[in-house]
């Protein structure tokens, strides 16, 4: 694909309503070609295991890519990275149930200096973050083989989408939570009242709609400093 055309349909994603002009973002060519790499591998890889049912580029692009990116830029804003850095120059980030590495790697593509945990326990998909981690040199990137109930640590960010079993998966993936750190949810606008009551001990801001969808929103959560 194009890097023009891959800029065109990512831009909705990098210039929400939520966000001010000055917030809004700029891919680098660096970033850019990482993601045109990460889609060469996914689209190679996927003719032959069934990494994302989504098959066509351009899909593949806005449905992945762009829905990623969306909850990177609100994550790691540049206003918000030039207040934290400081005290946290390389925050953790856990994201569970990686699959094809959505929205783990484009938030570590969008943001370099974050310490990236992919958590997936399927073995083919294991080899092919790993592959990716390697194709695209992304340092601070390790990749979590087993099931994420036995993962211990916690990170300052965690990150959840598109998972089966979602009312067993969201308390596994809120236990990782360090206190005052953040939990991203990339799911169904009707979760998100159910999200609320699985996870008593976070203070959970209004959901933002994600550009090209209808349905699927982004729910951040900050976890109580006081949780146990």
């Amino acid at each position: 694909m194009l890097l023009g055309r891959m800029i065109d349909l990512l831009q909705p994603f990098l210039a929400s309503p939520a966000l001010s002009p000055e917030e809004a973002a700029v891919l680098t060519d660096t970033q850019l070609q990482q993601l045109s790499t990460y889609l060469d591998l996914l689209l190679r890889w996927n003719a032959r295991i069934n990494l994302t049912a989504v098959r066509e580029p351009e899909a593949i692009v806005t449905r992945h890519f762009g829905e990623s990116l969306f909850a990177a830029q609100h994550l790691f804003r540049p206003a918000d990275l030039a207040a934290v850095q400081p005290l946290l120059a390389h925050p953790r980030v856990f994201d569970v149930g990686s699959g094809a590495g959505f929205p783990g790697l484009p938030i570590k593509i969008w943001a370099p200096h974050v310490e990236l945990t992919l958590i997936e326990s399927n073995h083919k998909k294991v080899t092919f973050l790993r592959e990716v981690i390697r194709g695209l040199a992304l340092t601070s990137a390790e990749v979590f083989s087993l099931r994420a109930e036995i993962f211990h640590g916690q990170a300052e960010v965690v990150t959840l989408r598109a998972v089966e079993r979602f009312e067993r998966s969201l308390p596994v993936a809120a236990r990782l939570v360090a206190r005052g750190g953040r939990l991203a949810l990339l799911i169904g606008e009707g979760q998100a009242a159910h999200a609320r009551k699985l996870t008593p001990n976070f203070r959970w801001q209004d959901p933002d709609p994600i550009p090209l969808s209808s349905k699927r929103v982004l729910l951040m959560g900050i976890r109580n400093s006081s949780a146990a």
